[in-house]
């Protein structure tokens, strides 16, 4: 242990500390705008020194650690002065135009810049101009970057695909894709990790809530919503309610104030990918001499564009299911159509994800199999909803909940935790156990996939005396390791969930951010409760599903089945944008 000194108040802390997680510890807050933990400990910012008694210069406080005796001001006058002109100067070279930002109000930088009382910038003003590609699903403004270098280290160290480094030198340094290639020739998987590890607005998914305020202006239009499981553990965060008052039910209350005519629930549709994937799977194992396994999900976009890029010659191994929004979209526009009695192609789809590469899947050719146009019409991320929540001036403190209309509203706790890593997993294995066996497993009989905190997974189950192996992965860099090491033929599993963010679909790239906090695990706290308290939790069991079947698809893998609810992600372009 160490002992010290910080702003007069005595401290111990354990040796090798660093001064910021020092004074963290001691409730002492020191302002920072490039530090990551474990991530990003370079002091590119400057805006975390302090003053060490006895040394001259200022230093860092996020890659300086503590020593015995030292005495630390964090906010000395000279401290003061220093970190307001580094301030200053990283406003010179940055887009402050607060007002139409879509990170106002959440930005580490405008915050710092409050609390420093900078009220003029003493320096020109230097902006760097470089033009994106229109309309891919991520945008970066480079007018806003600060050279933190924080998108760069967490696509390397956490996601393994370096899309992101640093371009030229000297006072034209800039951070930009790597390898001078444009976004789309790039190998982004479009998770958007980069954007919520982005402490300003450079880097945003496309807005794409003009459409949707659009559609809904337009009387000839019926507007369908579907809402994902991971939405409903986090769309309340940055409107201000508790995760016990942010229900689903209060959150379709305020999409029918918007003026939605159905809102709907993903967990239908993710039911429906138990089926078909869970289907698929038993399938496999009934001829397993003649498949070649693991079988892998295939409800990530993320990891299908990874696979696609990195590991062509294994995408024949994704099962063929749809994502359970392209699943919803392709039902939206058939079955439905067809309860309503109407022309499919007045039906416009809108998902609410938590997640920027599903802006991504919906614009693939190859999965609008509806016949009515795009399957899925638009997709928001989590953040986009709470703006247009905030912009209709709707406060959601006072509404009352309403019930998710029927019968695409309908779904078991074994959707709900699809939100959370290893929740396909287990939902696919409580059906495909009830496939094999003909009775259901105890609902928990396969948590041991829960929890995922290591990103990689491993168990063993047994089927009607079946042995499988089976893997959880989440994050893109964990998912490399995994794949090298299952083609090194180190390890051996029979079946493999993907999901492309650490800590799957709650911590996705479309999910409200809180700099410095990592809230998947706690997302997914919420997820696994509303398993816990639903009196379904078989996906099989699922009402609404067994009648879609009954009155349309037949039955898992039908004819039917297989053109509305299946795909061959060979045939998946890249860049769908280039086709419009």
């Amino acid at each position: 242990m160490v002992n010290l000194t910080i702003n007069n108040k005595k401290v111990t802390v354990p040796e090798g500390t660093t001064i910021l997680k020092a004074a963290e510890l001691n409730h002492i807050k020191i302002p920072n705008l490039c530090y990551l933990e474990g991530l990003n400990e370079i002091g590119a910012c400057r805006v975390c020194v302090v003053e060490i008694e006895g040394v001259n210069r200022l230093i860092t406080a996020c890659n300086n650690v503590v020593e015995e005796g030292m005495k630390i001001y964090t906010n000395s006058p000279k401290v003061r002065e220093v970190r307001r002109t580094n301030v200053e100067l990283i406003l010179s070279q940055h887009d402050a135009r607060c007002a139409s930002c879509v990170r106002s109000g959440n930005c580490s930088l405008q915050e710092i810049a409050n609390d420093l009382g900078i009220l003029d910038i003493p320096y020109e003003l230097q902006l760097p101009h470089a033009k994106w590609s229109e309309g891919f699903p991520l945008v970066r403004n480079y007018e806003k970057c600060i050279k933190c270098m924080r998108c760069i280290e967490v696509c390397d160290k956490i996601q393994g695909l370096n899309i992101w480094d640093i371009a030229n030198t000297g006072s034209r340094t800039r951070v930009d894709v790597s390898k001078n290639r444009r976004i789309e020739e790039a190998d982004c998987a479009l998770c958007g990790q980069c954007i919520t590890h982005c402490p300003v607005g450079a880097l945003r998914e496309r807005d794409d809530t003009d459409k949707v305020f659009e559609a809904l202006a337009d009387k000839e239009k019926i507007t369908v919503v579907q809402i994902a499981p991971a939405v409903r553990a986090a769309w309340g965060e940055s409107l201000g309610l508790k995760r016990e008052e942010a229900t689903v039910n209060r959150l379709a209350s305020a999409l029918k104030m918007m003026g939605f005519d159905y809102v709907f629930d993903t967990n239908f549709a993710a039911d429906l990918t138990i089926m078909e994937e869970g289907s698929e799977f038993v399938e496999k194992l009934k001829n397993r001499e003649n498949e070649k396994f693991p079988m892998f999900t295939s409800c990530c976009p993320g990891w299908v564009r990874f696979i696609k890029t990195q590991y062509p010659d294994m995408v024949n191994q994704l099962s063929t299911a749809k994502s359970p929004q392209q699943m919803f979209g392709a039902i939206a526009k058939s079955y439905y159509a067809e309860i309503l009695n109407v022309d499919p192609s007045k039906i416009f789809v809108v998902s609410i994800m938590p997640c920027t590469a599903k802006k991504y899947e919906a614009g693939v050719e190859a999965l609008n199999d509806a016949g009515a146009g795009h399957d899925v019409d638009v997709v928001l991320t989590t953040r986009e909803v709470d703006r247009m929540i905030r912009s209709e001036h709707i406060d959601v403190r006072f509404l009352e909940e309403v019930e998710l209309d029927s019968p695409l509203g309908i779904s078991t706790g074994a959707a709900v935790i699809f939100g959370a890593t290893g929740g396909v997993m287990e939902a696919a294995l409580r059906s495909a156990y009830y496939l094999v066996e003909g009775k259901n497993p105890e609902p928990d009989a396969f948590k041991d996939v829960r929890g995922n905190k290591e990103g990689w997974k491993e168990a063993k189950f047994t089927i009607d005396g079946i042995e499988l192996n089976v893997a959880v992965a989440s994050g893109l860099g964990n998912t490399r390791r995994l794949i090298e090491t299952l083609r090194s033929g180190k390890v051996s599993y029979d079946f493999v969930e993907i999901m492309a963010c650490p800590g799957g679909c709650a911590g996705g790239g479309g999910q409200p951010i809180w700099d410095g906090e990592e809230l998947a695990e706690e997302r997914a706290k919420v997820l696994y409760g509303l398993d816990e308290i639903n009196d379904l939790r078989f996906s099989h069991e699922n009402p609404a599903v067994i009648e879609c079947y009954e009155r349309y698809l037949q039955k898992p893998l039908s004819h039917t089945s297989h053109k509305l609810l299946h795909t061959n992600q060979e045939e998946w372009e890249l860049n769908p944008l280039k086709n419009e």
